[in-house]
């Protein structure tokens, strides 16, 4: 069998990261990670109902800067996938498909998953305390 030279297709190194390719790797990352998520909020509830040894475990855990790592990544993945799921019922109505409207709501979707979660954390240890 003969070998045809064909062209070959252009790999992602030589594409220009642009903020539409990168919003939706990470509202895909961020599915991925509300998934695993959920895993940690599940081991939370079976060990809240088998008992105070089991809670203190995961409490521990949560607790450390490992577990609080994890939980602001969550909240960050929780409020990026609700905004730029915003962003998606736009696109469903037809709307927003213009290419500076979609960087600015691809952008908009980043800012405001930032703000959201800071806010979010500044509450919870401002209320803690």
């Amino acid at each position: 069998m003969a070998n045809i030279e064909r062209p070959l297709s252009p790999h992602l190194q030589i594409y220009k990261p642009q903020i539409t390719m990168v919003t939706s790797i990470t509202h895909r990352a961020t599915g991925i990670a509300l998934g695993v998520g959920t895993l940690l909020l599940t081991w939370w509830l079976i060990a809240a109902a088998s008992g105070p040894d089991a809670f203190a475990t995961v409490s521990g855990f949560i607790s450390s800067w490992f577990g609080q790592l994890v939980m602001f990544g969550f909240t960050w993945a929780l409020f990026y996938h609700l905004c730029n799921g915003i962003r998606h019922l736009f696109w469903d109505m037809g709307k927003g498909f213009e290419l500076p409207t979609m960087r600015k709501s691809g952008m908009a979707a980043i800012i405001a998953s930032v703000v959201l979660t800071l806010l979010t954390w500044i509450l919870a240890y401002g209320l803690g305390s």
